[in-house]
């Protein structure tokens, strides 16, 4: 895929950053993260001080797996439309800390299993990837358009971070096919306990991503082959979400293993994406170990949540708030 190339986050706005924690009436290193978070926000927005967060987005990607059959989740195929809903009211945990926060949401239907097709719909459920195909190659196509059309959307709306986040029954199976194939690992290293299964359903979950890797392995140097092969329509477009979000300048907070997998692939598919992206908290999921290891980015929080809403992402952003704040506000000595 031709790709235009990533601009890299600004050096002389760095630079500033350092330069003003250390004229702080503060001792040296004394800000800890925070110091780091505030030089990595005026190096995004390309200005020291950096400017507070004006408008934040949650965008919410929806999409259900054919590989929930194999028994690999607690929920049935039709919850994710009842997680959906609860997060368009505000009444899900993510939606909570949203309204906390200060962020506003979106929630975007990419394949949900249902009669009622949304604007950017690209088909009913994605394929059971232990047997077969997650997407035709012209769907994958149009679900990485989508996603990058979103945040083309969001930016030029003025947003000024972005938080991608996936609902989806099924979605870490995908996921964690995805990261073991780009990082070479054996399935039972990136197997985690997802929505809260049992012995018996890891164990499934297990068989389900050996046999989907099995399928997956052999496009592991082209990204598209490999969300047609064992992702879906959210993966997809998630991953062209990061790629459009790194090439408009804009930061984003990754949070949850299916956001993970879409951002590895995104890095591989746009050289420099992963400088635009802060690594909200460490998830308990085995899989996002090698998710962190691989792009080299060091959790802000390690909460242990493993919700893949954007959740964790939520309790980062005022953390965000002031680091920009301490930049711009605290006496110099």
């Amino acid at each position: 895929m031709d790709l235009p190339a990533v601009t890299a986050p600004d050096v002389d706005a760095r630079r500033a950053a350092v330069a003003r924690h250390a004229e702080l009436d503060v001792p040296d290193g004394a800000l800890g993260r925070l110091a780091e978070l505030g030089v990595w926000l005026a190096a995004a927005q390309g200005a020291c001080p950096p400017r507070p967060l004006a408008r934040p987005r949650l965008v919410v990607i929806l999409g259900d797996h054919g590989i929930a059959a194999a028994g690999v989740s607690v929920h049935g195929p039709g919850e994710t439309v009842r997680q959906a809903t609860a997060v368009r009211e505000h009444v899900a945990p993510v939606g909570v800390l949203a309204t906390v926060a200060g962020v506003s949401v979106r929630v975007v239907d990419l394949a949900l299993d249902t009669d009622d097709p949304g604007r950017h719909r690209v088909r009913r459920g994605s394929g059971r990837i232990d047997r077969e195909d997650a997407l035709t190659a012209d769907e994958t196509e149009k679900a990485f358009a989508v996603g990058r059309a979103l945040a083309d959307e969001e930016v030029d709306a003025g947003a000024d971070m972005l938080v991608p986040a996936s609902l989806g029954v099924g979605a870490t199976t995908p996921a964690a096919t995805l990261v073991a194939a780009l990082t070479h690992t054996e399935p039972v290293a990136v197997i985690g306990r997802g929505s809260g299964i049992d012995d018996a359903g890891w164990m499934r979950k297990a068989a389900a991503v050996r046999d989907a890797l099995r399928r997956a392995r052999p496009h592991v140097r082209d990204p598209l082959a490999l969300l047609r092969v064992a992702g879906g329509a959210d993966l997809a477009a998630l991953t062209g979400f990061c790629v459009q979000a790194a090439l408009r300048r804009t930061p984003v907070l990754l949070d949850g293993l299916v956001v993970g997998a879409a951002a590895l692939l995104a890095d591989a598919l746009a050289k420099g994406a992963r400088d635009w992206w802060l690594y909200a908290q460490r998830s308990p999921d085995p899989a996002m170990a090698l998710v962190e290891e691989h792009l080299a980015l060091s959790p802000v929080l390690d909460l242990g949540i493993r919700l893949g809403d954007g959740t964790g992402a939520m309790a980062a952003v005022p953390l965000l708030q002031m680091a920009a704040r301490l930049l711009a506000e605290t006496d110099a000595s």
